[in-house]
């Protein structure tokens, strides 16, 4: 049975492009969001959020009539599921937003649709949404309890793309499709081969599930492990970013690159469901998560100590963004760092941030100055580089000589 109609529940980083991916495949889409002003920007065929081209397709399809938004669902063949999954106190998850989403959609479902869960969960969040829609309509039969006799059918498929490249990649990666029963993966392996080029492989929702939070897990490690040694070679006066070019010549050894921290709404978030689902087995995924989640207070220490050489320092921080090249804040150690600066009232902070054009109010009601780069380097005294956007790598270096520098990403 072919897919006429789609709703995708949340029209964020990944809801929104995933909404007009599928439009563009000549699918008609419904997209539903809580956020009044986000549902009117899309539907004048604008975006609200900033990712290459997505602007482009997202005009075209609410033109040719086959996006819109709107803030109640509707009935469709098939609900995509996007919304946050942050953590609430002690790194517990908090599942509050699907919850929401099945609230939502649960008067309109109708037997043979199909359900996806996209958002990046524990273990176990894709049978609790089962439950939580049994609750809501008794009248129909899921798959948590009836498995191949369900009237719904529910899947797991989370997203696996980045920022910055997330049109290419929502097509071309390949997926892991989990579902509650064979069938309901078959069901959601239909619906995604609408779209992506990459190969959709199926298998139970509880493995498709820990995949992507292990997927994460397997970065942070990794992360957590450059960081650490940037903390080694600082205590022993070696150059890091030296010493990780040097080991990195040996043919099986890929250092990463260390940073202030590790932030966005995965790779900082992800790690601690599976630290919450089996607490006692993972020592080294919950060490990880301390050591980057550690490293913020680290940069903040070495400003403040470049800080005391000044009897007026004014600081020049630079990035905002949890990465390069995106205007992604979520998570983002950049922003905790500069927030923490000025609540030490050591100095001037002028923060730099090419990809926004206002600053988040926990910044500007600390008298943080949003300024462009040449202001910045031409007011500061200390420059802190956080984030490796494209235009600070151009910063002429005789510009910087006259400059007490925090370089956490090597820039320079």
């Amino acid at each position: 049975m072919a897919f006429e109609k789609v709703s995708v529940i949340g029209l964020g980083y990944i809801g929104l492009p995933t909404a007009a991916v599928l439009a563009s495949r000549g699918i008609d889409v419904v997209g539903v969001d809580v956020t009044e002003k986000a549902v009117e920007t899309i539907n004048r065929g604008e975006v609200h959020i900033v990712e290459p081209d997505l602007d482009i397709i997202v005009k075209a399809v609410v033109t040719t009539g086959k996006l819109r938004a709107t803030m109640v669902a509707e009935p469709a063949d098939a609900f995509m599921i996007a919304v946050p999954t942050p953590f609430v106190d002690d790194h517990q998850p908090d599942l509050s937003y699907i919850r929401q989403a099945a609230e939502a959609i649960a008067p309109v479902l109708e037997k043979g649709n199909l359900v996806v869960l996209e958002s990046t969960s524990p273990v176990g969040a894709t049978e609790q949404l089962s439950c939580w829609l049994a609750e809501l309509r008794p009248d129909l039969h899921f798959p948590h309890n009836s498995r191949e006799r369900a009237d719904i059918n529910l899947a797991h498929c989370p997203e696996r793309v980045l920022p910055g490249h997330v049109l290419h990649e929502l097509v071309a990666n390949d997926r892991v499709i989990g579902g509650l029963s064979p069938s309901c993966s078959e069901r959601a392996r239909e619906l995604y081969k609408t779209f992506v080029r990459g190969e959709c492989i199926t298998t139970d929702a509880r493995t498709a599930e820990l995949c992507k939070l292990t997927e994460n897990a397997y970065r942070d490690v990794n992360i957590a492990f450059a960081n650490e040694l940037s903390l080694i070679a600082d205590k022993l006066k070696v150059n890091v970013w030296e010493l990780i070019e040097l080991a990195n010549r040996h043919p099986r050894v890929n250092i990463l690159n260390p940073g202030p921290g590790v932030g966005g709404h995965c790779i900082a978030v992800d790690p601690w469901f599976i630290v919450s689902s089996a607490p006692e087995q993972a020592r080294l995924i919950r060490m990880a998560r301390d050591v980057n989640d550690g490293k913020p207070g680290y940069v903040i220490q070495q400003v403040e100590e470049a800080a005391d050489q000044f009897k007026r320092p004014v600081i020049a921080c630079l990035g905002l963004a949890f990465k390069a090249d995106i205007d992604d804040l979520r998570e983002s150690p950049a922003l905790e760092i500069v927030a923490e600066l000025a609540q030490q009232n050591i100095g001037r902070i002028l923060a730099v941030e090419p990809n926004i054009n206002q600053l988040p109010p926990q910044l500007s009601d600390l008298g943080i100055e949003l300024v462009s780069l040449e202001e910045a380097m031409e007011a500061s005294n200390l420059v802190v580089a956080l984030v490796d956007h494209s235009e600070f790598k151009s910063v002429p270096k005789p510009q910087l000589a006259s400059k007490v520098v925090v370089d956490t990403r090597g820039l320079w």
